[in-house]
């Protein structure tokens, strides 16, 4: 009896994979990933545009950290994602830059760092760096703007943007963000700061990556309404 369970519960694995490629083939789902601190409004013209002229196409958006976003096009749960580049551009991909993001980090008003034109991720060793992230990907994220990106100081993690955004105002730390010329801030409790390293402002090139093997016909439709929207 377990043996056979098994199989069949193999089976209907099996099964369900192949009705997600059948769907996905015959371009009735889109499904979609987005950069958690990306704070643009590219994509969601993009989305809008697309769903104006497929209203059948059934779109689902994921949106999560860079490692969340890369497994998930890895294993073939995402279609298309919108990710910073942290690793060289694969062969198994297409790879397209969208915008060179600058980096800043989010700060309480009332913090005396906000007055600053520019704070030097080097004068930032004491001052927490809030991180948004699963429990699975802190280290990952950590890592990364430790090693990388050159944070020193403590970092604190939260599960969304929301609760970042509270310990942000409530000065108990500092957010990094990427952000475009054209993207404006309406609040009033928090400040979005360019974060420098040597006088000059850290940048993140911002892409879309898919997989060159997906056929799904309606997925390059979405993608050039995304490069169009980002010029």
């Amino acid at each position: 009896f377990y043996k056979r369970s098994v199989v069949l519960t193999a089976d209907l694995e099996q099964l369900r994979r192949d009705t997600l490629r059948t769907a996905r083939a015959a371009g009735k789902e889109l499904n979609l990933g987005a950069l958690i601190s990306y704070s643009g409004d590219e994509f969601n013209h993009a989305i809008a545009a697309f769903s104006e002229l497929h209203p059948e196409v059934e779109l689902h958006v994921t949106v999560g950290n860079h490692e969340d976003l890369f497994n998930g096009l890895r294993f073939g749960k995402l279609d298309l994602v919108l990710n910073d580049q942290r690793r060289a551009f694969s062969d198994e991909y297409i790879n397209l830059i969208l915008s060179e993001s600058k980096c800043y980090v989010e700060i309480a008003s009332h913090n005396p760092l906000s007055h600053l034109e520019g704070i030097e991720i080097a004068d930032l060793k004491n001052t927490p760096c809030i991180l948004i992230a699963s429990a699975e990907q802190r280290e990952n994220e950590r890592s990364y703007y430790r090693d990388v990106v050159g944070f020193r100081g403590e970092f604190l993690f939260a599960e969304n943007l929301q609760e970042a955004r509270v310990l942000v105002v409530a000065n108990k730390g500092v957010l990094p963000v990427e952000l475009n010329d054209n993207d404006s801030y309406f609040g009033s409790a928090m400040k979005w700061v360019p974060l420098l390293r040597g006088g000059v402002q850290i940048t993140r090139n911002l892409c879309a990556f898919r997989k060159k093997e997906n056929g799904n016909p309606v997925l390059h439709e979405f993608e050039q309404m995304l490069v169009e929207c980002f010029k």
